[in-house]
Formats: C-alpha cells, sequence, structure tokens
C-alpha cells in the first residue's frame, strides 16, 4: 500500500498511473487545470501525454494513423483505425447518417490494411495484424471523433504498439517522425473529457516529437518491466486463456481463482480448471453468458445494438443520470430514448405513466424496447428500486440493461434483476488504470434470453486485444480482495472529517437504497466511491486544490484519484446538469488502497482549505 503525495508530485499532463506507457488517466492536478483542459488552453493541452483513451487520442495510435494518413490518404483527409471491417462500417454510416441529419453531407471511404512483420514473404504463417482504416475528410472530424468517443471501439494504444513494431523504422527524415507542429486538441459534438478548438486543425497528423513523451524514450523491455511491477502477465501468447479466465472470474463460477495455487500456469482459463455454480445469484449462469469488449463503453454499445437488433423500433428508456455517453448512444442510435434523469422513485410513477400513454396512443405495439439504468449512478449514487423496476419490465414486456460498474458485483447482486448486465472492467475489475475493457453477461433465467443469446451467438465479434486481455487479466486476480480494502477505507475517510458544511453522497444513499432493494447489496459497506459538495464553487476549489492525492479522469483505480466531475464531463452544459442534481462544485473522488491514516490526514488537509474558503 502507498501512501498520499504532495500535489507537485504529479506535474500537469503526466501520465496516471506514473511511468506507465497505457495509462489511462493523466494528471489534472488543480482546478484550473480541468477548466484549461475543456477550455483547450495551450499550457494544459501541450503539457498531456495521456489521457482517458476514448477522449484522449493516444500517442502511439496518433503516429500509426500518421502513417496510414501518407500511405492511403489524399489530400486534407483523415483518418480513424478500427480493428475490424464491420466497425470500420459502422463508423462510416454513422459519419454519414449524422451529416446528412445535419444537412450537410459527407464522404467516407474504407482501406483494409494487412501488417506484415519487415521482411515476411507474403502470405505468411506468423502473426498479422489487419487494420481497418475510416479515411474521411478534414472537415468532418468532429462526427468521426464522436464515433470513437461514443462506443469505444477504435484500436488501443497496446494494438497500435504492435503495429509500429511490424513496420520499417521510418527515418530521421520521414514526416511522420519529423512533424514539430504543436499537438491540438480535438473538438467534439459531444464535448465531455474533450478540448475545444476549430476541428479543421484537428487531425491524429499532428505528430509529437519523440522527444515530448517520457514514455517513448524507455525501451520495450523497460515499459514491460513498469507495467509489470505489481505482478507477472501469462505468456503473450496466452490470449484465449486469459479471456477465458476472465469470463470465469465475471460468471463467479470458479471453485479456487487464487493464482498462487498454480505458479506454473493459467489456472483461471486452463481447459481442466474446476468450475461449479456461479455465485451471481442466478442459476446456471457460465462463462459462455459473458461476453467481453475492448472498453465498458463498447459493451453498453453493443447491449445497445442488441435491443436494437431483436426488439421492435420503439423508444428505450434512461433511467437516472448515468454517465454522459450512455444516454448519448441511446440518443444517437435507433429511436431515441425517454431521459428520467433525477432516478427518484418519483420517476419510477414517471415511466408508469410514459408506458400508459404509449399504450393508450398504440395498445399494440410495444410501449418501450429497453430500459437503461446504472447500479448506483455515476456520479450522483442514485438507484432504483430496481425490484420494481423488475415487475414493470415483466408487466410491459421491456428489457431491462445494469451497468454494474459503481457497484461492482463483490458490493451488488443486480443480475438477478436484469436481462442484461454490463460492466467496465477498466474501473477497480483492473485497478492499476493501464489497460482497459468491458463485459456483457446475459441472464440464462430472463424471458428474452433465448433471442438475446441467439442474435450474440450469431453477431458477436472479438476484438478485445489479446495483450490488453492479459494484462487485464493478471490484473484482476486479486480484485474481490482490494474491493475490500478499498470498501474499508472509504467507510474510514467518509465520516470523521466530513463537516455538516461539506454534502456528501456515498454510504447514506446506500444505506436508504438497502431498504428498498436489500437483496441487491452483497456488503453492509459501499464501494470506495463517494463525492463531496461545498455551498460555493470557492470552497470546492480549494477541497480539490489542496486534496494530495492523484487527481484526473477515472475511477476505480487502486490508489485514490479525484476529478471535478461537472466540469470535466459537463463544462458546456452546467445549467443541465445541475437541473438533475449534478452540482458545479462535485467533486468525485475514488479511493484506493493507501494506508488509511495517510489518507485521513490528506482529506483533514483538503476539508480544512474547504472550510477556510467558505
Amino acid at each position: 500500500m502507498t501512501t498520499p503525495h504532495s500535489p507537485s508530485t504529479y506535474p500537469l499532463g503526466s501520465a496516471v498511473p506514473p511511468f506507465t506507457q497505457h495509462a489511462i488517466s493523466v494528471s489534472l492536478p488543480t482546478w484550473a487545470d480541468n477548466v484549461g483542459y475543456e477550455e483547450g488552453e495551450k499550457r494544459v493541452v501541450d503539457a498531456m501525454v495521456s489521457g482517458y483513451p476514448r477522449f484522449f487520442i493516444h500517442l502511439r495510435i496518433e503516429k500509426l494513423a500518421r502513417i496510414c494518413e501518407l500511405k492511403f490518404g489524399a489530400a486534407d483527409e483523415k483518418c480513424m483505425l478500427y480493428p475490424s471491417k464491420k466497425i470500420a462500417d459502422q463508423c462510416r454510416s454513422f459519419m454519414l447518417d449524422r451529416a446528412s441529419l445535419a444537412g450537410t453531407p459527407t464522404h467516407a471511404r474504407l482501406v483494409q490494411y494487412h501488417i506484415y512483420p519487415e521482411d515476411t514473404p507474403v502470405p505468411s504463417t506468423q502473426h498479422t495484424v489487419e487494420l481497418h482504416i475510416v479515411l474521411f475528410p478534414a472537415d468532418a472530424w468532429p462526427l468521426a471523433k464522436q464515433f470513437w468517443q461514443h462506443t469505444g471501439l477504435g484500436i488501443s494504444s497496446r494494438l497500435a504498439d504492435y503495429c509500429l513494431s511490424l513496420l520499417p523504422v521510418e527515418s530521421p527524415n520521414s514526416p511522420v517522425l519529423s512533424s514539430t507542429s504543436p499537438r491540438t486538441p480535438f473538438k467534439t459534438l459531444n464535448k465531455h473529457y474533450s478540448v475545444k478548438r476549430a476541428p479543421q486543425s484537428s487531425s491524429f497528423a499532428s505528430a509529437l516529437p519523440l522527444s515530448s513523451n517520457p514514455q517513448e524514450e524507455l525501451s520495450k523491455d523497460q515499459n514491460i518491466y513498469l507495467e509489470e511491477r505489481y505482478g507477472r502477465n501469462l505468456p503473450v501468447n496466452a490470449g484465449f486463456h486469459a479471456k477465458r479466465a476472465m469470463r470465469r472470474r465475471i460468471a463467479g463460477v470458479l471453485v479456487r481463482d487464487n493464482w498462487e495455487d498454480c505458479p506454473n500456469g493459467p489456472c483461471a482459463g486452463a481447459h481442466d480448471v474446476e468450475v461449479g455454480p456461479s455465485h451471481r445469484g442466478v442459476k446456471d449462469v457460465t462463462e459462455d453468458d459473458v461476453y467481453l469488449f475492448p472498453t465498458g463503453m463498447s459493451a453498453i454499445w453493443n447491449a445497445h445494438q442488441l435491443i436494437l437488433g431483436t426488439r421492435p423500433p420503439v423508444k428505450s428508456v434512461c433511467f437516472g443520470f448515468t454517465y454522459t455517453d450512455t444516454l448519448k448512444i441511446l440518443q444517437k442510435w435507433g429511436p431515441g430514448c425517454h431521459f428520467l434523469g433525477h432516478g427518484l422513485d418519483s420517476d419510477i410513477d414517471a415511466l408508469e405513466t410514459i408506458i400508459k400513454q404509449e399504450l393508450s396512443a398504440n395498445p399494440s405495439a410495444l410501449p418501450i424496447t429497453a430500459l437503461f439504468t446504472e447500479f448506483p449512478s455515476n456520479p450522483l449514487l442514485r438507484s432504483a428500486d430496481i425490484s420494481v423496476l423488475r415487475a414493470l419490465a415483466d408487466k410491459y414486456n421491456f428489457v431491462i440493461v445494469i451497468d454494474e460498474t459503481i457497484g461492482n458485483f463483490v458490493n451488488v447482486d443486480v443480475l438477478q434483476h436484469a436481462d442484461v448486465v454490463v460492466s467496465s472492467l477498466s474501473k477497480i475489475f483492473s485497478g492499476d488504470a493501464n489497460t482497459m475493457g468491458g463485459s456483457l453477461i446475459l441472464n440464462p433465467q430472463s424471458r428474452h434470453y433465448p433471442t438475446l443469446k441467439a442474435h450474440m451467438s450469431a453477431t458477436y465479434e472479438d476484438t478485445y486485444f489479446d495483450e490488453d486481455a492479459i494484462f487485464m487479466e493478471r490484473n484482476s486476480r486479486n480484485f474481490a480482495w482490494r474491493i475490500r480494502i478499498i470498501d474499508e477505507n472509504t467507510l474510514a475517510v467518509e465520516h470523521p472529517y466530513h463537516p455538516p458544511s461539506l454534502k456528501r453522497s456515498s454510504t447514506q444513499n446506500i444505506s436508504r437504497l438497502k431498504t428498498t432493494s436489500r437483496a441487491s447489496f452483497r456488503r453492509e459497506d459501499t464501494e470506495g466511491y463517494f463525492h463531496s459538495r461545498s455551498p460555493s464553487t470557492t470552497a470546492s476549489r480549494a477541497f480539490f486544490d489542496n486534496m494530495p492525492f492523484q487527481k484526473g479522469p477515472s475511477l476505480g483505480t487502486n490508489f485514490t484519484l479525484a476529478c471535478p466531475y461537472t466540469i470535466l464531463a459537463h463544462y458546456f452544459e452546467l445549467g443541465w446538469a445541475a437541473e438533475y442534481g449534478v452540482e458545479e462544485g462535485l467533486v468525485r473522488i475514488s479511493v484506493g488502497m493507501e494506508e488509511r491514516q495517510g489518507l485521513l490526514e490528506g482529506f483533514k488537509v483538503a476539508l480544512r482549505a474547504a472550510e477556510a474558503a467558505m
């Protein structure tokens, strides 16, 4: 376990975690830095060598895209990179559809690029990479970026790294390496976690000089050593075993899941490993009901595609103030959605009113097709009475999709109430914040299971890069143990130094919810996550700026990580977010595994600063 540090330990723009080539967060240590990031301030943007992968295009992906643009692009064309033709087609279709709706038609074309190791004869039995490139006019960049951000289906930085390792080394005068133009931020119509400048200057093409990223100065062996410093990975050719191990872990069917029992092999993913009945609270769940995706958002996007592919074309429901891109997915694909953003008991009444109105207008039609909700929600930690929602779903024949990311299945037991459960594995399941992943589980006891299962069997495409899966499997081996420590730390830091002048939401919300949804909570404590809201933004700023912890986007890390959530997620729609209780001064805190006394002292410092600023 670690202890808190001075904020100066984590310089602006540096990778979080530090010295991690494929880190999924970035250091934004002050409130002003976060505002500067949202506004595209040069001092912030130019300092960034990392960021959350759906919003910040990793430098290795930028470099590979620049190569592809030079090799295949026409003048003034930019590109996005995807791991399959199916996804590239979906990106192109989205761009054309959205451009048409906006009255600004565009075009896009696809290129399939097979990458072989240098000097390898073609065809070859050696492992190769099939890259799918979407090329489009530069002024269509915001649409391409929307698809990348909302779906989480773009290639990973590790896949880009592998592709680059197969390509010839560029000469020093290569356009890819010689570019010294400053790196510009990426504008997107969905503003969250993105910086805002003119889209015509935004491109993968502005490649940084190699010296601008300290990680790139390290050798591959050095980077691997740093990334594996907390434990050894499976061999790089063991992707299948790593994925099977994770699917079993998520399904809850492993009788034993202790790496120390089997030091010589991937026990959890082995063919002969002992499995038994699932502890997920639902009969007959197996690893075959679990599907892996490259990100949590791609799991949500695919859950929505599953609904669109198996259900009548009617609106879905977004219940509660969910993470922003979940709502965007429901709004931008398919017939749209009803947004019940408060997620309170009164919204259940509103839901039934909507259903009755739809049936009154068209008695023979399905009133709604599906309901998406989080348990609990990000960031407000509100959870619906899902037993009541389940009863409504059974009565009116709609599908329930629950995102359990914040609660995690050690703490909450939601599969019994859902038809589909999704989760971001990038969070506490991983903990190390150095790889991405997502999961989708089908409930075999659901009345919709035969139809949903048949569709997934026919359409599922595994695009989860093996090396990312290997890191995720390694990280997740002890996740249940880590969650218990983090839960205990969260309870310890919430109460002693939290004066009445600072509002909080965590245990108080969870305790209320246990009254109505008790069967959904496995443990009597909460997940390692809470948020604080001060009476003034000035106090929130002082609280945040004086926290001696790492600060940046994401959550569910083994180390404490904080961010001014509303600033990052809703900076250009603060008034709209406030209508649903997501206030401008909200600070989201994901508690880590640090030594408890150090955590308490760190929060005491921040709280004193907040009180002094009131």
